[in-house]
């Protein structure tokens, strides 16, 4: 993970290796109280303890200057003293008197203990430590926000098109095991010194109910939440994360946001303008609320995506309008949008998956990251797998229907078909 990630300066400290392989330490999902030994030992073992004026030692941290605290919490830059490998470490902010906080903490925590990608940030270790939540996570040095930084004008579409790819694998992981992120934007897309990215921050990350239920309205940045989001529908399921990559995806292409909305109504507007009239669920919706209702009622001169993003190859722009449909419903799904033109021209997919597994093998030497390597390249097979038998099933299904009707168009039911 990398400091950019949560917008704090840079710090470091240094983690000693018991901290990262001490069981008793070890957060287990279902219990908040598990994070403590039986015999209250856990809390002891981070005891702090006074260091200069600029200065705070804990146990085997080592602090250098304060940082500035973010809304839920700051990551900082560390080093693990027996290999001297770079970590990020994220903490959280008052976790026991936040209620708020504590929740995304222990949120976090079980999501990642139970995801497991090549395409996901890795969770090295969980602790806590004078009431607040600390992870450990493997240290990448950039974000898509970063580059966006350097590259103004945007990344062009063949790293576009590596990136969002490698999202989309993360994300359709995600979704198979009924996870949505909630919080996909340039700043939670890390990227490796090699060029392997990782999707991180799953604070805001929920684990969706087989029967419908009602979501917390408020997630999401603004600029990349899909229209359900900005008309606060409550019942709203994995579509948010593909509109969210959608915009993610143009962003990255031209350097631009593609709906910098500055309120709500303004947000629902740049949609509107872009993409026409909300679906019929949503209309009813806006229907409560007179603002909403003026800007689908009174349209303004629309552009199209092809307008926005002149530059743009065919299956680019088809990409985008499948992931940015008005109604949820129509937009693909992630692994349906891997199997995509996009991709699958030219076997993108198949030979930049070739090389992107020798990347991830290589940061593999990472003493701190090894002992991960079996689970997490078996559970990305897995799902390439799922992804690769779905796209295969689809085929057939396509071939079947096309032959069907072509039978039905050319044949005569009482000919006989040769052999």
């Amino acid at each position: 993970m990398s400091e950019s990630a949560y917008n704090s300066p840079l710090l470091t400290r240094r983690l000693t290796d018991s901290c990262c392989s001490s069981p008793a330490r070890s957060i287990r999902s279902h219990h908040i109280e598990d994070l403590t030994d039986s015999d209250g030992e856990g809390e002891q073992l981070f005891t702090e303890t006074p260091g200069t004026p600029d200065q705070t030692v804990i146990s085997g941290w080592l602090k250098f200057r304060d940082n500035k605290k973010g809304s839920y919490g700051t990551v900082s830059k560390c080093e693990h003293i027996p290999t001297g490998e770079t970590v990020a470490v994220k903490k959280f902010l008052e976790t026991e008197e936040n209620a708020t906080s504590r929740k995304m903490a222990v949120r976090e925590i079980r999501m990642l203990k139970r995801l497991k990608h090549e395409n996901l940030v890795t969770m090295v270790h969980s602790f806590r430590h004078r009431k607040r939540f600390f992870i450990v996570f493997e240290y990448l040095e950039r974000t898509v926000y970063d580059e966006l930084q350097l590259s103004p004008v945007g990344l062009g579409e063949r790293k576009s098109k590596e990136i969002i790819f490698q999202v989309l694998r993360a994300i359709s992981y995600c979704h198979k095991n009924r996870i949505i992120h909630r919080d996909i934007k340039p700043e939670n897309i890390l990227i490796s010194s090699v060029g392997v990215v990782k999707v991180c921050d799953f604070g805001f990350a929920r684990i969706l109910s087989i029967s419908p239920e009602v979501c917390t309205e408020y997630v999401a940045t603004r600029w990349y939440r899909a229209p359900e989001l900005v008309i606060k529908d409550r019942c709203y399921g994995t579509g948010v994360d593909i509109w969210a990559i959608g915009c993610l995806s143009a962003e990255m292409v031209n350097g631009m946001p593609l709906f910098p909305g500055e309120t709500d109504i303004d947000q629902f507007y740049l949609i509107v303008k872009l993409l026409g009239t909300p679906c019929r669920k949503h209309q009813k919706l806006l229907h409560r609320n007179a603002n909403f209702r003026k800007i689908y009622e009174k349209p303004s001169e629309r552009i199209s995506l092809e307008e926005y993003l002149p530059s743009s190859s065919r299956e680019a722009i088809d990409f985008l309008e499948k992931c940015l449909r008005m109604n949820p419903e129509k937009r693909l799904s992630a692994h349906e949008l891997l199997s995509h033109d996009y991709f699958t021209n030219d076997e993108f997919s198949v030979k930049f998956l070739v090389t992107l597994r020798a990347k991830v093998e290589a940061e593999f030497s990472s003493p701190l990251l090894n002992k991960f390597k079996s689970e997490i390249l078996r559970s990305t097979d897995r799902a390439d797998e799922y992804q690769k038998r779905v796209s295969q099933d689809k085929s057939r299904w396509s071939i079947t229907l096309t032959e069907s009707l072509y039978l039905q168009e050319h044949v005569d039911t009482n000919t006989t078909l040769p052999n």
